[in-house]
């Protein structure tokens, strides 16, 4: 079983380079830019058909506004995957979770105040989860723009994470950190593949550089896109390596 990660493509997933061959691919959030227009979800629904995997898990975020605004025609749309919105599913034998909601920040979509609100959302995660999807990141990792910035993830979203343990945890939103992080118990993962560059204005990455790093999950075999000019540590899942800090 291979599963294939990728998040905040932000209407530009044409641009997105050949994936590697897997069986599930899992897109974390904000898929659409504006938000609004019909034609960014029908064309990524399209461009989801064409990827071959057996099963697409997709998971909403801040920018797809419309399906936070007309959900029953957004999700009609989006035949070709499996939509989570603090909802789950299990595909062979794998149990996956997801939820779009990030903390409040300016006028998007899926927000909630910060501090105990957002419980309402965090509360409904499943024990004993193999895959975690949450649009945004937990506070502490991997959720910084700059690696001297201040933290943006949910303080509650951790909390939540500590107490259920899922095996991983897969989220994006935050596009300057991509890459992962293990902490002896949940393997934490930002598969953004856009970087900020000016305030509202998104670009690709050197086409989203081409470098894919692996991560085994039990029988499961992850990949996740490497944006960072940082050489990938090697990592085996359930077993601490040397790897960037949170």
């Amino acid at each position: 079983m291979r599963i294939v990660l990728i998040s905040d493509t932000h209407g530009l997933h044409d641009r997105v380079p050949q994936l590697p061959q897997g069986d599930i691919l899992v897109h974390a959030g904000d898929f659409m830019n504006a938000g609004y227009d019909l034609r960014e979800v029908v064309t990524f629904n399209h461009w989801l058909g064409e990827q071959p995997f057996a099963h697409r898990i997709v998971c909403g975020g801040n920018h797809d506004r419309l399906f936070e605004n007309s959900p029953e025609l957004a999700r009609s749309l989006l035949s070709n995957g499996i939509y989570l919105e603090d909802s789950g599913t299990t595909i062979a034998g794998f149990s996956f979770w997801g939820s779009p909601y990030t903390p409040a920040f300016l006028y998007w979509a899926f927000m909630y105040p910060r501090g105990e609100a957002a419980n309402v959302h965090w509360d409904r995660i499943p024990d004993a989860l193999d895959v975690l999807v949450t649009h945004g990141p937990p506070y502490g990792f991997l959720d910084q723009t700059t690696s001297d910035g201040p933290h943006l993830g949910c303080e509650e979203l951790l909390k939540a994470v500590r107490q259920k343990r899922p095996k991983m945890h897969v989220f994006g939103h935050i596009h300057g950190r991509a890459g992962t992080y293990y902490d002896g118990s949940t393997r934490f993962v930002n598969a953004a593949v856009l970087l900020t560059c000016n305030p509202g204005k998104l670009r690709a990455f050197n086409h989203l550089l081409q470098r894919w790093q692996s991560i085994s999950l039990m029988r499961a075999l992850v990949k996740v896109p490497q944006l960072l000019m940082r050489a990938p540590p090697e990592l085996e899942f359930g077993v601490p390596s040397p790897e960037r800090s949170a």
